[in-house]
């Protein structure tokens, strides 16, 4: 259930690599993301098989030994239902989400591939995603980066503006032909539910679909007259 950026960056390429051939990191991302309750930011997250630092994102295991009436799925979708009951488009994904969180997952990188294609229905984007466990990709970070754009013949890369400026070898990359591009997201403002002080920013892309449906798509593209309907101030 990634924020906007990740999907940002995901509708302006022409093929998204999804890494999951990597080791997991722990209190990242892969495993949880914020929502908004009405008492500000929380935490949702699936429980995981801790059995070695070196398991890959792919190799990891859902943690479903708390089976039962309060197992980590009932409790994520109760969080969701919780923080954005009142949210205007909230009952339109409630029924594909309770049938995903009330599956039996065993492992983690299915469940967030089912969780990103209800984000990219409803952000409207259709881009095509490669597993890099499914490519023959050796070395790491920034060598790594620049092997994974050759495996599919990239003409560029487009990187974040993150973490990715302290490590990637721009001059590599213009070595190898492969020119890099540099993500410009600018996160939208529109009124979310449950109100607070002030706009979180970073939620999970859900935030977006629950708060504006329909027009969250054009609202991501940055498309004024959506943005307005939506009351987007900046």
């Amino acid at each position: 259930m990634p924020w906007l950026g990740y999907f940002d960056k995901m509708r302006k390429a022409d093929l998204f690599i999804s890494v999951d051939h990597v080791q997991m990191e722990r209190q990242g991302f892969q495993n949880r993301v914020r929502v908004k309750t009405g008492e500000g930011p929380r935490w949702l997250t699936v429980p995981v098989v801790q059995e070695s630092r070196g398991e890959t994102i792919a190799e990891k295991r859902v943690d479903n030994s708390r089976d039962g009436r309060f197992r980590w799925g009932r409790k994520a979708m109760l969080t969701l239902k919780y923080a954005y009951q009142k949210a205007p488009h909230f009952a339109a994904f409630e029924p594909e989400l309770l049938k995903i969180f009330d599956g039996q997952w065993d492992r983690l990188a299915p469940l967030n591939e089912a969780l990103i294609e209800v984000c990219r229905e409803g952000l409207g984007i259709k881009t095509p995603i490669v597993r890099s466990s499914q490519l023959k990709v050796t070395g790491a970070k920034s060598e790594m980066v620049l092997n994974m754009c050759r495996e599919v013949g990239a003409e560029a890369y487009l990187a974040g503006s993150g973490a990715s400026k302290g490590y990637l070898d721009v001059a590599a990359f213009e070595a190898a032909g492969i020119r890099v591009l540099w993500q410009e997201f600018r996160h939208p403002r529109y009124v979310q539910h449950p109100p607070g002080d002030g706009f979180a920013e970073r939620m999970s892309a859900f935030d977006l679909l629950f708060n504006c449906g329909p027009a969250s798509a054009a609202i991501l593209a940055g498309e004024p007259a959506a943005a307005e309907a939506a009351g987007v101030t900046a």
